[in-house]
């Protein structure tokens, strides 16, 4: 993949959720500033990063599993090593990026962004306008972690460069097996051995087994309080349009494929018409909550915490912390299903190759001392800091290993996590932010039995692997001219909303799927979904001209 394309499109919903009022983001943005002798730092490497003490104002997208940001103990560890305070501003989890919007489109913004998951799009409109500081100089004088990323993971530089050349995020790299074949659903075990119910393997078995779930009381209580499917509007893959799905049409994580050398769109397809008619049919049968259209991951994890007894059968999600705490004796009960095998014979999970996540760290023009941001940035790539804000404090979160210890990979182990992970705590950032975790750092987590959440992840990822989808198919990270990129910002988003808001409306028998399906065709076309995929083509020739 080459610089000389453009802007690098994130494999996440969220490049579509850049406002249309972009165009009113300050023009008069203040010149970037550069790496020179009169940076206010030391030098690349040495500790701490200043050596009066400094103060940069950052907002960060919220965490329901981080109690408090400024007390956290990952966040004294970093103010102590590198000399610099944060000033906190914390944006809901649920709404962040349309504070996330509001703030750049106001001119009310912070020093730095931290883990808003700034789009490659926002990049390219606020970068031009001299919103966002270019990290280029800054890599070259200060990147000792980041030219060591750049060496490991080598297509991550390509990813986070714009086609001017310009870098204005450090990333997030995440190699993780389980999450790059993250569209699953799980289901109760103990409610299948119960009621003599082997695991399904098609969606009409799907269909039985939830059907059962409802009327034949597998957890035992009397009462028809059981749940057979939900989801909920956010976190990891819990929406209810990604796994089921895939037994009808195969796709990407963007609900977008390739054929016959075409970008296409899956929700505009007769089989994804064929997807909503199978899922209106569990929900007018009782099987789907109605909660999982208006949820969130919090109350989806009330659910699956119930107190009281089990009363969910299955749950979409990327993995089972969502919606239940590892140490609950739950938490190993709900297992994977497998790929369900649809009516047409189709049987797919979607796939995603790429691990880098951008726009984690973006420093602003506002920041009186961009050096000193982007070395703070630079020290969260360090192994030490990935460890310390993803899983804790060294000899009370995680270990190292004994001698002799083996990692999932069969290797040595490196790391071994002694407390578990997905619960309201206070001492990580909850996978904020930058961190680099490669293949070899992840699968080199000791395989303990007695914390084997990463195991568990890996095995249960296994059934998914024959069905992935043909990376041939999947639309790869693009980049898009500036122009490309302000056209599409506007366009994805006023179609991403209407696909959503139908999507619910079909499934709940809000609206009959086969007398507006037409209409809804035609509504895509007046929202310009053709020239949506236009562009997508233009830049899809252009990746492919380059390999």
């Amino acid at each position: 993949m080459k610089k000389g394309l453009a802007v690098v499109v994130a494999l996440t919903t969220s490049v579509a959720l850049l406002s249309a009022c972009a165009d009113s983001a300050p023009k008069e943005a203040a010149p970037a500033a550069s790496a020179s002798g009169d940076d206010q730092v030391t030098p690349a490497g040495e500790f701490p990063i200043t050596k009066e003490k400094t103060t940069l104002k950052v907002m960060v997208k919220g965490s329901s599993i981080v109690e408090n940001f400024a007390t956290n103990e990952f966040t004294k560890w970093l103010e102590e090593k590198t000399n610099i305070h944060i000033d906190w501003e914390v944006a809901p989890e649920k709404t962040f990026d349309e504070k996330l919007n509001v703030s750049l489109a106001s001119g009310d913004y912070p020093d730095v962004l931290l883990g808003m998951n700034v789009s490659p799009i926002q990049q390219s409109i606020y970068g031009k306008d001299g919103v966002f500081v270019p990290l280029n100089p800054y890599i070259d004088k200060y990147g000792v972690e980041m030219k060591k990323m750049f060496e490991q993971v080598s297509y991550v530089k390509d990813m986070i460069t714009l086609p001017d050349g310009k870098i204005y995020s450090v990333p997030q790299v995440n190699e993780c097996y389980h999450c790059s074949i993250g569209q699953k659903m799980w289901i109760y075990q103990p409610w299948l051995d119960k009621l003599g119910l082997k695991m399904p393997e098609t969606t009409e078995e799907f269909y039985q087994v939830l059907k059962a779930f409802k009327e034949k009381d597998p957890n035992g209580n009397g009462k028809a309080d059981e749940i057979p499917l939900v989801g909920a509007t956010n976190g990891p893959s819990s929406t209810l349009d990604l796994f089921l799905t895939s037994a009808f049409i195969e796709k990407d994580f963007n609900l977008r494929f390739v054929k016959d050398g075409k970008v296409q769109v899956a929700y505009n397809q007769p089989e994804w018409k064929e997807a909503l008619k199978y899922l209106h049919k569990l929900y007018a049968d009782g099987l789907i909550s109605p909660q999982s259209f208006t949820q969130d991951r919090n109350q989806l994890k009330q659910m699956g915490m119930n107190p009281e007894i089990p009363i969910i059968g299955a749950v979409a999600s990327q993995n089972q912390t969502v919606f239940v705490d590892v140490d609950n004796p739950r938490f190993k009960d709900f297992v994977a299903v497998p790929p369900l095998k649809g009516p047409a014979g189709i049987r797919s999970t979607a796939y995603n190759p790429y691990a880098v996540s951008t726009g984690q760290f973006v420093i602003t023009n506002k920041a009186k001392n961009p050096a000193a941001a982007f070395r703070m940035a630079d020290l969260l790539l360090s192994e030490e800091a990935t460890l310390r804000s993803t899983q804790g404090r060294p000899g009370q979160e995680w270990v190292r290993p004994e001698a002799g210890e083996l990692g999932i990979n069969g290797k040595p182990a490196v790391w071994k996590p002694i407390a578990t992970f997905g619960k309201l705590q206070n001492v990580h950032w909850a996978q904020i932010g930058p961190s680099l975790r490669t293949n070899d750092l992840r699968l080199s987590v000791a395989s303990d039995p007695k914390n084997s959440l990463e195991l568990i992840l890996y095995n249960e990822t296994k059934k998914y692997e024959p069905y992935k989808t043909d990376p041939s198919k999947i639309v790869p990270p693009l980049f898009f001219t500036n122009e490309q990129a302000e056209e599409l910002a506007s366009l994805e988003k006023t179609i991403t909303d209407y696909r959503t808001e139908f999507f619910a409306k079909a499934v709940t028998g809000s609206l009959d799927i086969d007398k507006e399906w037409d209409n809804y065709l035609s509504t895509l076309d007046k929202m310009n979904l053709k020239r949506c995929l236009e562009i997508y083509q233009q830049a899809y020739d252009q990746f492919k001209s380059k390999k």
